[in-house]
């Protein structure tokens, strides 16, 4: 579907009721304005709708508020969950006053970044294929007061309830700690969960390919769908995001894409495929390093010398480094190998040279894809253009070796915003990323870092609290 015309077709032919507005903002949250079908009308798609820009976290101040969503013909879903028919459009955000793409909406940064591709001559399209991991819980609890904090996360498959009465029953059958990879049931209780979310997928047009239990006991699971492009895939992260949230509320479960949720067991990565294509040719591909190309070990050394910066983006909670420690097969280590899943960055085993690419394998699920795709593609086209070389590739296991000698990955977010407050250039090439948008997602981010280096924890009450 590439046109309005398209669109109006599709409304009439499928009795659509109503037409959702959707777009993102800094953090990755979408929001949503919904009309009834009947008002759509050809300046959705031209002109644009009004809106209040101050209500969104990093943008506009209220002084200078209105801004406008315009709606992309080319991406939609017809809403799977909603009682009355409605199909849901993909915007982007521009000025009121020029009509431009606004600097700081993520999904026109992702559609510069992929115009700074294709004038860098270098390749026309860049694919990115994130796995997305992800928890499912029975029951989630959780208190913040300026006198009490707790959460409480429960799951029948979680290890902490092999000696507890449950209503349902309990027969025994739970998986223990990193117990869970690739478990049949009755281990495994969310097959068919897994199953439906793939079925709507399918239904919304994104291509599923597999689905699994994975490694950590509660209900840790991954989706597996096909990659796409910079853009489009960003727009299938947030439709696999809502689609995973509301599947899982149909079961009476809760979904949640933490990092890190349960402690002491392995956390959830969003590790991100990537290649660049030319004239339908892989770029990637060559006779350097297990059947890669200079230009991808450039790429490569690209990710490596930005990854502290990246990380700003890529891993963006506080909670994202409660995942990047040592222990839990968290790829902290910033090296690169053949089948290496202990360095930060994989190189797959594959069967042709079409499907020749890299893994990064430390961002998670709380980054905003626009903005992650966009950054380590720009990291990664700057290791091409300055030849920028990762060094040896590691063949072995990293964990072992305490004297590795090896950079790691940001030890907290506030290290990794300092990172990128002073390695900031590299985004700004051919307009991708300016300084405005930076300094404002970090201010945005810091906010987060002092709420919670500003509250009392539990943790510190059992270490402290009696001395």
């Amino acid at each position: 579907m590439t046109s309005p015309k398209e669109v109006f077709k599709l409304i009439e032919n499928e009795g659509i009721e109503f037409v959702g507005f959707r777009f993102t903002d800094f953090d990755g949250q979408t929001h949503q304005l919904t009309i009834p079908a009947r008002d759509l009308s050809e300046e959705a798609f031209t002109k644009g709708t009004n809106f209040d820009g101050s209500s969104i976290p990093g943008w506009r101040p209220i002084n200078r508020s209105d801004m406008m969503f315009r709606a992309d013909a080319s991406s939609y879903f017809i809403d799977p969950f909603t009682a009355h028919s409605t199909v849901v459009i993909f915007c982007d955000i521009v000025d009121p006053d020029s009509g431009e793409p606004y600097n700081k909406d993520p999904r026109s940064i992702a559609m510069r970044a992929e115009q700074y591709l294709t004038d860098s001559g270098i390749g026309d399209t860049a694919y990115f294929g994130p796995e997305l991991e992800f928890f499912i819980f029975d029951n989630v609890l959780y208190k913040n007061n300026h006198h009490e904090s707790m959460y409480h996360i429960d799951a029948s498959n979680g290890t902490w309830n092999t000696g507890n009465k449950l209503e349902e029953g309990n027969t025994g059958h739970v998986p223990g700690i990193k117990g869970s990879y690739f478990a049949t049931a009755p281990l495994d209780r969310l097959h068919d969960v897994r199953s439906e979310i793939c079925k709507v997928l399918d239904r919304c047009g994104i291509e599923s390919q597999l689905h699994h239990a994975e490694v950590a006991t509660g209900g840790q699971c991954e989706v597996g769908a096909k990659f796409n492009t910079a853009k489009v895939k960003a727009d299938e992260v947030q439709m696999f995001k809502y689609i995973v949230h509301n599947v899982c509320d149909m079961y009476g479960k809760t979904a949640t894409f933490m990092p890190k949720p349960i402690a002491g067991d392995n956390g959830s990565g969003m590790h991100v495929h990537q290649s660049i294509w030319k004239k339908k040719t892989n770029v990637f591909a060559g006779d350097a390093y297990d059947g890669l190309s200079e230009d991808a070990l450039y790429y490569i050394g690209g990710i490596i010398k930005h990854a502290k910066a990246l990380n700003a983006f890529t891993n963006p909670s506080t909670n994202s480094y409660k995942r990047l420690i040592p222990g839990f097969e968290a790829p902290v280590i910033l090296a690169y190998g053949r089948h290496n899943r202990s360095a930060s960055i994989r190189i797959p085993a594959v069967n042709s040279s079409a499907a020749k690419r890299i893994e990064t394998r430390f961002p998670d699920c709380m980054a905003n894809p626009y903005l992650a795709f966009s950054a380590m593609l720009m990291a990664g086209l700057d290791g091409i253009k300055n030849k920028i070389h990762p060094g040896d590739a590691q063949v072995e296991d990293l964990y072992e070796e305490s004297d590795h000698g090896l950079p790691e990955v940001c030890g907290t977010l506030e290290e990794a915003l300092n990172a990128l407050d002073n390695d900031r250039d590299f985004l700004k090439e051919g307009g991708v990323f300016d300084d405005k948008t930076i300094d404002s997602y970090i201010e945005l981010k810091r906010q987060e870092v002092m709420r919670l280096n500003h509250a009392p924890h539990p943790v510190e009450f059992e270490m402290y609290y009696g001395r």
